[in-house]
């Protein structure tokens, strides 16, 4: 289970403090954020919309259907093509191309236990191909880039083929060929980019016809692979139910789709539930219009982003905390970057990780600066098991740090566990299980059919649940030190990064059955060559974690967090800055850059075991040595 969460704090309506002036933000229509709660005597208490959920079709080719015939000439997905200008798809184009890749598909005799494999990232034939396999009510199953073109051992991509055995895979570009040949059967079809005008050729019979007519609630759109503690992906189902009755509930929440459809400029992979469920299906059933981006929240990737948002203002905009990060910089420096990008922006979006209040600040006073008025901040909380979109924080939210609350149709159930309140949920959109991962299934739900989201969740205030809930950790990465003392990571690490904005990328905490909590740290090494003027700007990486003054700036912060901290579970003694980056194949970092902390606590367990040694390593950071 990958957490699309969440962050965001309930408070007042419509204006936000700024400094001394309260300014207001800029009308758009949200749906109602109110709630029902229902406490029981063992603990548990229960929480739901009181708005009924609308009605949302059967399947989501529906929704293609409507705008092809209403709005046939409207960009639907647009991508830069290799003159770097913009390729188009409209609604009617993709729809008369979906149907000969039904066809295709049906003629290769493609199933559920033979389905359609897309190891490429976000392009026209990705959606079309996509399309195709709906239409045609076969499974498709987009896998990762990276597993093919990142990995250097295929461990993962060769782990997904035996689970889910494909009988036909798409891969654009030449650079997959290494990877197919490593890992795809030679009984097993493959298709690049080159050869897709045969698939978009085919005649069309009734079998086409046939198989649409087939396809309802419970057919399987798409299989989205999901990394567990162990690493290795557990396919999740998604159902046309799932998917079309969390659009429904997505227009509840951004209820300003249906007076405007949206347009969007978006770099999130279709392999993974936000970019894919959320993202895509928004546009797809609202009748917008998808710019796909492709550049990165990366050094030297980010500069496609804002290429892309300089000529495209999106009313909608969606992002990882990441993104929104590596952005403020170019928005602080090009004027006109600023003007475009919020001249007609409704709201931004996050999801996926934390949002630092310090890039939350930033972005609400380049608003300000720019058109005199707030763009809300606005979040979503959920999984990949939930279609995603389970929670929902609009218009009160006015910090980081907040989830909302549950949408129309979703429940919401919070069971006492260790001390803290895990939430569970149940609703339309929660998938039937793991595809043939039987006993993952099972242990995934409790006794009333709710499934374990593995997350604590708490009330932004006991006496008003109105004002939503609280993101309280991962369950399964909270420890306890020897004097018995819980320590809530989650928390504590959205704290840490916080205050130590930029110098931190990530950190990883450890302390489990120790005395003291410490920490393994990704520094920002952009920020930490800053500190250091006079190092250039080729001396490698562990000289720049190294020197002085990137020492001295974390000893200091690490002091300054201590003054502040109420107890030994918030008390960080030690620190290491790493050099070495998150791995791929170790499992220790998914292609989103999400951390799986277990496995670097197991990767690099003789650093962890550097943090608590006597004599004290001089790489160690301490608070109680000055920083040394």
């Amino acid at each position: 289970m990958e957490v699309t969460a969440l962050t965001g704090d309930l408070a007042r309506i419509g204006l936000a403090m700024t400094g001394t002036t309260e300014t207001p933000a800029r009308d758009v229509r949200l749906g109602p954020g109110d709630v029902v709660v229902e406490r029981r005597a063992n603990g548990s208490i229960y929480a739901r919309s009181p708005h009924a959920l609308g009605s949302y079709p059967e399947k989501m080719t529906e929704r293609l259907e409507y705008w092809a015939a209403k709005a046939p000439d409207r960009v639907f997905v647009a991508q830069r093509g290799p003159n770097r200008e913009w390729r188009k798809l409209t609604y009617g184009e993709c729809r008369e191309l979906a149907l000969p890749i039904a066809q295709a598909l049906i003629d290769r005799k493609l199933s559920a236990e033979r389905p359609v494999a897309i190891l490429s990232g976000n392009d026209i034939e990705h959606a079309l191909l996509a399309f195709g396999a709906m239409y045609a009510g076969i499974p498709y199953v987009p896998v990762s880039p990276a597993y093919s073109l990142i990995s250097s051992d295929f461990s993962k991509l060769r782990y997904i083929f035996g689970l889910v055995t494909p009988g036909f895979v798409f891969a654009k570009g030449a650079q997959y060929q290494r990877a197919i040949s490593a890992v795809v059967p030679q009984d097993v079809e493959v298709m690049t980019g080159e050869d897709f005008p045969r698939l978009t050729a085919t005649r069309v019979t009734q079998d086409a016809a046939d198989a649409h007519a087939k396809v309802g609630p419970d057919t399987i759109v798409k299989i989205l692979l999901t990394s567990g503690s162990t690493g290795m992906p557990k396919g999740v189902i998604n159902t046309q139910r799932m998917w079309s009755s969390n659009q429904e509930m997505v227009r509840h929440c951004l209820a300003t789709v249906e007076d405007e459809p949206p347009v969007i400029v978006d770099w999130l992979p279709w392999n993974h539930t936000f970019g894919a469920n959320h993202d895509f299906g928004l546009v797809l059933y609202n009748g917008g219009s998808m710019y796909i981006d492709d550049g990165r929240p990366l050094p030297g990737a980010i500069e496609e982003t804002v290429r892309n948002l300089r000529e495209i203002a999106p009313t909608i905009y969606f992002n990882v905390p990441k993104g929104y990060e590596a952005l403020i910089p170019y928005l602080e420096a090009e004027p006109a970057l600023r003007e475009r990008f919020f001249s007609r922006l409704k709201v931004m979006f996050y999801a996926a990780a934390s949002l630092s209040q310090n890039v939350w600040d930033d972005l609400e006073r380049l608003s300000i600066r720019t058109c005199g008025e707030r763009i809300r901040m606005v979040t979503g909380y959920g999984a990949t098991e939930t279609a995603p979109l389970a929670l929902f924080g609009g218009k009160e939210i006015h910090r980081a740090g907040m989830v909302g609350v549950p949408v129309p149709g979703v429940e919401l159930k919070l069971t006492p566990v260790e001390g803290k309140l895990e939430a569970r949920l149940r609703g339309p959109v929660v998938t039937p299980g793991y595809w043939r991962q039987p006993e993952l299934t099972r242990e995934a739900f409790d006794e009333e059919g709710f499934y374990r989201l593995g997350d604590a969740l708490k009330f932004a205030d006991p006496e008003d649940p109105r004002k939503g809930f609280v993101f309280d950790g991962r369950i399964a990465e909270d420890f306890k030190l020897s004097s018995g003392n819980w320590v809530s990571t989650g928390p504590l690490r959205v704290e840490f990064i916080t205050h130590c904005a930029p110098y931190v990328r990530d950190v990883v905490i450890a302390g489990h059955d120790r005395d003291e909590v410490t920490m393994l740290i990704f520094p920002d090494i952009a920020a930490c060559r800053g500190l250091c003027p006079g190092l250039s700007s080729d001396v490698p990486v562990g000289e720049v974690v190294a020197a002085d003054p990137v020492r001295a700036k974390f000893g200091s912060l690490l002091e300054d967090l201590a003054r502040q901290a109420g107890g030994s579970s918030h008390r960080i003694a030690r620190a290491l800055l790493l050099i070495d980056p998150p791995s791929l194949d170790a499992h220790e970092i998914t292609d989103k850059g999400s951390l799986n902390q277990r496995a670097i606590l197991e990767h690099r367990a003789a650093l962890v075991e550097e943090l608590y040694a006597v004599p004290r390593s001089p790489r160690v950071i301490s608070i109680d040595r000055g920083g040394s």
